[in-house]
């Protein structure tokens, strides 16, 4: 198994990805700490009065996509080759990778092989500045809601496997209230612009139901 644990090791934790829009990215990005930082999640993932929704998903996009990235890191020993053939979510679903380039037709791929293909082709929409503007005033392209859509779309599927098959270990880590934090973070995000198709959230809809009954509590 030596190929697999290098290739595993090699790329085990990414550097994180620069917050886009230059300095008013940087400035939302403050404000998404600040209102995380008091516990808020409800107000952490609200567009701020005056802003612009396409810089705040922009922003969002490259925070959630940091956060994952080091909590699947955590996990790269257990998810390997042999303890995930295929990238599941439970018995009920799995997932094939297609990225419309290299690979045209849905393919089945073990469960690190996909992840690390997911997160090549987001690594490369942050990098694309056609994609994900480096400096604030710089136009979006006209697609940029349907990237960021697939972009979280596929960033829940990673949550959905390491719930399903990867919570004892994230337990014996001491891992699962920042793993919660973080996928609570995440749904209240989705849920509030609806980024996710409902049938795809399917996997984990028991623990999101969980979730947002306690926001609502919060709320009253």
């Amino acid at each position: 198994e030596g190929p697999t644990t290098s290739r595993n090791t090699a790329k085990t934790f990414r550097p994180k990805k620069n917050t886009p829009v230059g300095a008013k990215g940087l400035q939302l990005k403050r404000h998404i700490d600040a209102t995380l930082g008091q516990g808020n999640l409800v107000e952490a993932v609200r567009l701020p009065p005056g802003e612009d929704i396409q810089e705040w998903l922009a922003v969002n996009t490259v925070d959630f996509y940091n956060a994952i990235s080091v909590l699947y890191g955590t996990l790269a020993e257990f998810c390997t080759e042999r303890n995930c053939e295929v990238m599941s979510a439970g018995s009920k679903y799995e997932y094939l990778w297609a990225d419309g380039v290299k690979y045209k037709k849905p393919v089945r791929l073990s469960a690190p092989e996909y992840v690390d293909k997911l997160f090549d082709w987001i690594e490369d929409q942050i990098d694309d500045p056609s994609v994900f503007p480096g400096q604030f005033g710089e136009p979006f392209p006209p697609n940029f809601m349907e990237v960021a859509r697939t972009i979280f779309k596929r960033l829940f599927r990673v949550y959905a496997h390491i719930y399903h098959s990867h919570f004892k270990q994230v337990c014996s880590l001491g891992e699962e209230a920042h793993l919660n934090t973080c996928f609570k973070h995440f749904i209240f995000f989705v849920r509030h612009f609806d980024l996710v198709e409902e049938k795809e959230l399917a996997p984990l809809s028991e623990l999101i139901e969980q979730f947002l009954a306690g926001k609502m509590n919060s709320i009253r």
